[in-house]
């Protein structure tokens, strides 16, 4: 199975390619996209080409994606929301279905503990799957967590 994981955001998007199993997973791509500030629509219109590129580059049987966390910052939460709506438009486009995880199914996936912190997650990951040398934003390490998790999901089906 091959997943597109995403981490949903306005200002930072992290995305990576997933293959494998839950025992055996493997890393094919992940990065962080950041669109240029600007007005909304062109920022959205990023999102959802870098979507459908790697859509189109990676040809996956799903997109993963994270449920939308509402946070203290509302401002912030409408961004993220407007960010999955893009997403969602260039899965729905292509016809790639759609798998939701929330924080909590991701950290339990990953760590075994659903209430575990990032830092916790970020630590289990390169114990999970081989990640090559790179440098990686938090983003790009949640987008590979929830990789993880639809494989783990998807075997536990």
């Amino acid at each position: 199975m091959r997943i597109l994981a995403i981490d949903p955001g306005y200002d930072r998007l992290g995305m990576a390619v997933l293959e494998g199993t839950a025992s055996k997973p493997e890393l094919l791509w992940s990065d962080c996209v950041t669109p240029e500030k600007g007005a909304p629509a062109s920022r959205l219109a990023h999102v959802s080409r870098a979507v459908t590129d790697a859509i189109m580059k990676y040809s996956p049987d799903a997109l993963s994606i994270e449920t939308l966390f509402f946070s203290v910052n509302k401002k912030t939460a409408i961004g993220v929301a407007e960010a999955r709506g893009a997403i969602l438009a260039a899965a729905g486009a292509l016809s790639i279905p759609v798998k939701e995880y929330s924080p909590q199914q991701v950290k339990n996936a990953v760590t075994g503990h659903g209430g575990a912190d990032k830092t916790a997650v970020a630590r289990m990951l390169p114990l999970l799957l081989k990640l090559p040398g790179k440098k990686r934003t938090d983003d790009e390490l949640d987008a590979i967590a929830i990789g993880i998790t639809s494989l783990v999901v998807s075997y536990e089906s």
